[in-house]
């Protein structure tokens, strides 16, 4: 499979139904005023796990079959992923391993092991623990359902950008997060499905950003991973990538991104303004359009993907208090 298919996120859609939420769309007063656009909020950080890795995850097991259920799952995670999987696996009854590095924040780590999974924290990046998945395949026969790069995890997360252009049928642009690529990727490929006139830009951080190096490069390129707010969004996107780094080049419009003091302005206007908590990764489309970095004339769809931060740094940033490289690596 080169490419994933409008078809193949309705087929997911209907196998993950039951099991998600279908997260609800707002409009924001605030931004649209400062946009002179309506600004459009996705809700997905109420999904049940805190994030939009719950849809891929699930479609994922679900296309599991009988004897790779019986085997487990394994994969690499920044934490949300993690969380997902443990959580969809649970409901089946799986084994699962969640590999991560020491980047990881606590709270993340905490949550997956509280739903049942086998926790192993393994080096300083998200390549240090895809190595332990890749050994754990080979000699305990595991099966791995990595975070982006796999067709069953990115129509799942393509089912998001359906719920959007069907709640904002006249979009003239999505922003969306950008990392390895597996939301951005399944989200476009939905998006440009039903609505191709509709712009689709990925938003990631500066410190890191995997996806951008390597769309510049024209390949997939090592990146240094780094501690940042928009922890969710950090790590590589595999040299050997399949799906995501193309399905990115040719559906994506634009990439942007943002410093550190931007996010944290994200997440402070989405607590003040918008009355939601929500992580880095997950503030990081209304952090583009506080920054001037967006320009629309038609409606425009931001992505609040999840919320799973640690309390204490959240309310360090909503009082102003500029949280130090460690505590972003806490």
């Amino acid at each position: 499979m080169t490419q994933v298919t409008l078809e193949h996120i309705r087929a997911a859609r209907e196998r993950i139904a039951g099991k998600v939420e279908r997260t609800p769309t707002v409009l924001s007063p605030s931004l649209s005023e400062q946009l002179g656009a309506q600004v459009h909020l996705k809700l997905e950080h109420r999904q049940t796990t805190g994030s939009f890795k719950l849809r891929g995850a699930s479609n994922a097991v679900a296309s599991l079959s009988a004897d790779e259920k019986a085997r487990g799952v394994v994969a690499a995670s920044t934490g949300n992923h993690g969380r997902a999987l443990a959580h969809a696996a649970k409901l089946e009854g799986l084994r699962v391993v969640i590999c991560m590095s020491r980047l990881v924040p606590g709270n993340k780590l905490d949550e997956i092991r509280r739903l049942g999974a086998e926790v192993r924290i393994v080096g300083n990046s998200q390549d240090d623990a895809q190595q332990e998945v890749e050994r754990l395949v080979a000699q305990e026969g595991l099966v791995m359902l990595p975070p982006f790069d796999h067709p069953s995890i990115i129509a799942g997360q393509g089912t998001l950008g359906l719920e959007m252009i069907e709640q904002v049928p006249d979009a003239a642009l999505v922003l969306v997060q950008l990392s390895g690529g597996g939301l951005a990727s399944g989200v476009a490929a939905a998006i440009k499905g039903v609505s191709p006139r509709t712009k689709v830009i990925g938003v990631s951080m500066a410190r890191g950003a995997a996806m951008k190096a390597s769309l510049d490069a024209g390949h997939p390129v090592l990146v240094e991973e780094l501690p940042t707010l928009a922890d969710s969004l950090g790590g590589g996107i595999g040299l050997d990538n399949r799906l995501t780094f193309g399905m990115c080049r040719d559906l994506l419009d634009d990439v942007i991104l943002l410093s550190e003091d931007e996010i944290a302005a994200g997440i402070r206007h989405a607590y003040a303004q918008e009355r939601e908590i929500v992580e880095g990764a997950g503030a990081v489309g209304i952090a583009a359009l506080l920054a001037g970095k967006v320009r629309s004339d038609g409606p425009v769809i931001v992505l609040f993907s999840g919320r799973n931060i640690d309390m204490g740094l959240h309310r360090k940033i909503v009082c102003g208090e500029a949280p130090s490289i460690k505590e972003r690596a806490a």
